[in-house]
């Protein structure tokens, strides 16, 4: 199936099987790209990070086609001197690495620092001086605010796609105050990404930088008290599908007014692979990669969710799907926000042909269903039983 000889890249050369060091595998992301490389093509994956529980189905041995293509090291890169021996065996290196859940930014600000910046260095620091090619995976996030936001709000330039659509070689990097923690995640990621270019300016790091605008599907994030921590709260899409499974009202933050893009993960993916196959076109970029034409306000998703799940589930709605709660309550102190995030995608498409395909309604379906199929009985039997007095 994954057969080296007939692929080429998109200049018309063949593609040689290369081995790739993937740091954070294990990830919601991690585990599709793993998937996609083992069934899709003749590279080695080494795959990096503490857990492994979304790779297993591929780490068995002796029951796939793909065996010893992909090995498993469980590694925390913060201090393992295993590390630059396994970015030095690898051609290229993915770091996916990170903390990346905004009810954490704020409350535990340095951790969200110290994994996104600090714990990175040293990857950046191996390949460099390996000469070894580095994609590094960073946020939409950097963006900040739009330019938009700052402007009256009855502006008719709020409409004006200048003041809001993201731009990677143009649009600024706005971030609040220091007092709101929120900004510690993309001010981590946005400094090891002048990093990366300082290392690729000054002493020649083949990098590519992306900046995923709100991966989702199957996998993602993790369900409170099925597959996660209890008190944990994921990113919007879990927190709704755990809404949703245990019939509660949806939470919307501040109204639910903030306005994001959706994009498919597999959708993703493939742009990913076209950037690892292709270090020609893709070597000292930023990609935003994202679907601009899945826009939607948090409160237009939870609506969409609340339809969606009714249909895949066969069970109605509850009688107030939604409910309103401040960010303060939600989030804690120190909480702040971007309005809109909808990303450009000219030098995606030019430097190579990508487009995303999958609509919002479609990956909704997609992803709810298996969060139905996966999760609905382990929830059922957590909310059926007797809690000890």
């Amino acid at each position: 199936m994954a057969n080296g000889a007939s692929r080429v890249d998109l200049d018309g050369r063949p593609i040689k099987p290369i081995t790739i060091c993937m740091i954070g595998a294990g990830g919601f992301i991690g585990s599709h790209l793993c998937e996609k490389l083992l069934t899709e093509t003749p590279h080695k994956v080494l795959a990096l990070d503490v857990y492994n529980d979304k790779i297993k189905h591929l780490l068995e041995p002796d029951t796939v086609e793909w065996t010893g293509r992909i090995q498993f090291h469980r590694i925390n890169i913060k201090h393992d001197s295993r590390l630059e021996g396994l970015i030095k065996m690898a051609d290229l290196t993915i770091n996916l690495a990170a903390i990346c859940t905004p009810a954490d930014y704020n409350t535990r600000p340095l951790d969200t620092i110290y994994s996104n910046f600090i714990d990175a260095l040293p990857v950046v620091k191996y390949c460099s001086e390996n000469n070894k090619r580095l994609i590094h995976f960073s946020t939409c996030e950097v963006y900040g605010k739009t330019i938009g936001s700052f402007l009256p709000k009855d502006s008719p330039l709020r409409e004006d796609p200048s003041f809001y659509v993201l731009k990677e070689d143009i649009s600024p990097c706005i971030f609040g105050s220091i007092e709101k923690q929120r900004w510690s995640y993309a001010c981590a990621k946005q400094l090891i990404e002048r990093l990366v270019y300082a290392e690729g300016a000054e002493n020649g790091l083949e990098f590519t930088i992306v900046r995923p605008f709100n991966w989702i599907g199957p996998r993602m994030d993790f369900i409170p008290g099925i597959d996660g921590p209890s008190e944990g709260v994921p990113r919007v899409l879990a927190c709704f599908s755990n809404n949703l499974l245990r019939r509660e009202p949806l939470k919307l933050v501040d109204g639910g007014e903030s306005q994001r893009t959706f994009i498919y993960i597999k959708d993703a993916i493939e742009a990913v692979l076209l950037m690892i196959e292709n270090p020609e076109r893709a070597n000292g970029h930023i990609f935003n990669v994202g679907n601009p034409n899945n826009e939607v306000t948090v409160r237009q998703l939870a609506e969409m969710m609340t339809e969606v799940y009714a249909k895949v589930s066969g069970e109605g709605a509850i009688e107030s799907p939604t409910v309103d709660v401040s960010s303060k309550e939600f989030y804690g102190e120190g909480y702040d926000d971007s309005d809109k995030r909808i990303p450009d995608m000219t030098i995606i498409n030019r430097q190579l042909g990508w487009n995303p395909k999958t609509s919002l309604w479609d990956l909704l379906e997609s992803t709810l269903t298996y969060q139905h199929r996966t999760y609905a009985e382990a929830v059922k039997k957590a909310t059926s039983k007797p809690v000890a007095s």
